[in-house]
């Protein structure tokens, strides 16, 4: 489970009447933030029946909870409800979570028929989404360790930031500040003096509808324009990280750290070994290059059955796909078919079957080559592969 969940002192029960529970009433639970700011209200507001008197409660650990039914799951035409499970609150109402959320409870507590579920729980909320904790969870004490940060409502000012220190985010992301420095945008364009931090950045998968986050990570980049809104509140390690110096050389390669200067672009002819190697990988049966400028076009080349390679017009972001088709028919070869005419009067359409080669023929034809393309300090940006002429 996610650590950056915020559990809050105090939550806000709205009630709207409904059948099928405990207690003729379904609730709509809302929180008020570290600020005291009640979250979530207007939305709060319009759905729950103004006649039944909302309830605040403390949010402290509490027992005797009970499941209650799976409710949802349907469709009425065009709307699908998502499934729920509904949960009776000891404090006589009840409230919905989602399947995923009860079947992390299951993971670590039991559930006693005619008991309701064992152990004391708390209410959370990961960005807009209720999240109801059992506090046995192997989680739940680096979550709560975590708001205990955001309850002191502790925040980090730019003046007091250390270069190389480690900070952490209210997000409960650990950061590593690198220094204030010039960010471009896309188009090489000076956004201003900003606050770079180096994170670092796990991918994931989904398994049983389930975000679960790899063990690997990359270190990736960010830069903040301020500070506000406690951006940060609390610095982890005060001392330089011995990464630092690594980090700020793969900054140098970032290019919204140095823009990309395209008079620095270099073309090189792949060898055909370095083709053949290049078209073996294992990736994918596909070899896409997703690389489309002025001087080159963009193909997909795949194998056939009997060994030789055949070779297509690529979809990808296509933006000069006349120039593109123009310049494939002319590269390569094609058995040509006239098409039937649905009328007489209609204009003869031809088929273009490509003529597959072998791998020195595709060669010959492709002149693959690959761009290295260069930023504003000099250092590497990137490899792109092209096709065409250029050397």
């Amino acid at each position: 489970m996610k650590s950056n969940i915020f559990i809050p002192k105090v939550i806000n029960v709205g009630y709207q009447h409904r059948s099928g529970t405990y207690t003729g009433k379904l609730a709509y639970i809302i929180y008020y933030d570290e600020k005291g700011k009640l979250r979530k209200e207007t939305s709060w507001n319009s759905w729950r029946n103004e006649d039944i008197p909302n309830e605040e409660f403390d949010n402290v650990p509490t027992t005797g909870f009970v499941l209650n039914k799976k409710v949802g799951d349907y469709s009425l035409g065009w709307d699908h409800r998502q499934a729920y499970c509904r949960v009776y609150d000891p404090r006589n109402f009840e409230f919905e979570i989602t399947i995923e959320n009860l079947l992390y409870i299951l993971e670590n507590v039991n559930s006693t028929k005619g008991k309701g579920l064992e152990g004391e729980f708390v209410y959370g909320w990961d960005g807009k989404d209720l999240v109801f904790m059992p506090v046995e969870s192997p989680d739940y004490k680096q979550i709560s360790e975590y708001n205990k940060v955001v309850h002191n409502k502790e925040s980090i000012k730019a003046r007091n930031l250390t270069v190389g220190a480690t900070y952490l985010s209210k997000s409960n992301e650990e950061e590593i500040y690198m220094g204030k420095f010039e960010h471009y945008d896309y188009g090489g364009i000076a956004d201003g003096k900003m606050f770079w931090f180096a994170y670092k950045y796990h991918d994931y998968d989904y398994v049983s509808g389930e975000k679960i986050y790899r063990n690997e990570f990359e270190w990736r980049f960010v830069a903040h324009k301020n500070l506000s809104g406690n951006k940060f509140i609390k610095c982890i390690e005060e001392n330089c990280t011995p990464e630092y110096a690594n980090l700020f050389e793969r900054l140098e390669h970032d290019e919204h750290y140095s823009p990309y200067d395209e008079s620095k672009d270099k073309y090189i002819r792949y060898t055909l070994d370095e083709f053949i190697d290049f078209l073996n990988k294992d990736e994918t049966e596909y070899y896409n290059y997703p690389n489309i400028n002025n001087d080159a076009f963009e193909y997909d080349v795949y194998k056939e059955k009997d060994g030789l390679y055949g070779c297509k017009i690529s979809w990808h972001w296509n933006r000069r796909e006349s120039e593109n088709k123009a310049d494939y028919r002319k590269r390569f070869e094609f058995n040509v078919i006239e098409k039937p005419k649905r009328y007489s009067w209609s204009t003869q359409e031809y088929e273009y079957n490509f003529i597959p080669l072998t791998i020195e023929q595709l060669y010959e034809k492709l002149q693959p080559s690959y761009k290295i393309e260069y930023l504003k300090n000099g250092n590497e940006k990137g490899r792109k592969n092209y096709y065409g002429n250029k050397e």
